[in-house]
């Protein structure tokens, strides 16, 4: 497969000749929109997949300031898009500008992958479910067993991922946040998956607390793993997620950061002897499940697996 060439194409690019796009050889038809963008890991196991898969398309990436987000949008029927990935900061956006989008993409208010139906978008979030099956692969062990404190869980990926927890039925829910209004809102909204004949009220199994030590140690100790939805580690400057001495060899640790590998949470996990992983099993099975979307059969997650990880 001939790859693009540039490899990443701006908004103004792509805006003033969509159609272009059918003419690479074979015809571009898929992106990832975002902003920044130029750091996606996404084209190297997703143009694995279409050449393995014998697909005569490729992937790109679309750098698209939030300004030229929705006309980008609209734009992908012309240029013969199949669909779309979308990242930062655009999924909550991507989410009002398709025409329908899924129950689990409105219940965690976001969109991160498109079809092109015709002139129709439609959106998905394959997140949350992308994170489920990382869990398992890592851990070899479900959602649904686990008592989850939640890191983040204002909005974006962290809501995403609690909306996951509590379909899934998970046996517990902390969802901590420093603006704790947006946690103590979204554990009402999610209060009605945890009722349960076993327990008085669903505020046994869903809480929301501060960005504090002392709450944060106290349902550490009710907790089986920590999930990191925040952007914290993303850069080696950043302080600690939390502070190492809350961290125990019993927990599992899930970090959604993946820049570079580690971050200083999972060092410290490591240290404390506690089982951990990071983010890119959740950005593997989040692409493969929005390639299932596109085109309708499997993914060769071996092969995406393997073009992940020799990008790095």
């Amino acid at each position: 497969m001939q790859s693009c060439d540039p490899e990443i194409f701006s908004a103004e690019d792509f805006l003033a000749n969509p159609k272009k796009f059918a003419a690479f050889d074979p015809p571009v038809r898929l992106a990832v929109i975002g902003d920044p963008v130029a750091h996606s890991r996404s084209p190297a196991f997703q143009n694995e997949a279409l050449r393995f898969c014998g697909i005569p398309a490729q992937y790109t990436k679309l750098h698209v300031p939030p300004e030229a987000f929705s006309d980008v949008l609209r734009a992908l029927p012309e240029a013969g898009f199949l669909g779309a990935n979308v990242t930062l900061p655009h999924k909550a956006a991507a989410l009002a500008g398709v025409d329908v989008a899924d129950s689990y993409a409105q219940a965690s208010g976001s969109v991160n992958t498109i079809l092109v139906n015709g002139e129709s978008l439609v959106g998905f979030n394959t997140d949350g479910p992308g994170l489920a099956r990382a869990i398992r692969e890592e851990f070899r062990v479900d959602l649904r067993d686990l008592r989850v404190m939640l890191l983040g869980a204002g909005g974006g990926a962290g809501r995403g991922i609690a909306v996951q927890c509590a379909m899934e039925g998970c046996q517990r829910l902390v969802l901590v946040n420093r603006t704790l209004d947006k946690a103590q809102a979204l554990a009402q909204e999610l209060a009605p998956y945890f009722h349960s004949e076993r327990l008085s009220g669903p505020a046994e199994r869903i809480v929301a607390i501060p960005f504090e030590d002392a709450d944060l140690r106290r349902e550490l100790e009710n907790a089986d793993i920590l999930i990191n939805a925040t952007s914290l580690g993303m850069k080696r400057t950043d302080p600690p997620v939390i502070p190492s001495s809350l961290l125990t060899a019993n927990l599992l640790v899930y970090d959604t950061v993946y820049a570079g590998g580690s971050s200083r949470l999972l060092e410290d996990a490591a240290a404390a002897g506690a089982r951990c992983a990071n983010g890119l099993g959740m950005l593997l099975h989040q692409g493969a499940l929005s390639f299932e979307i596109w085109f309708n059969r499997s993914a060769p997650l071996d092969e995406m697996r393997r073009a992940l990880h020799s990008n790095l």
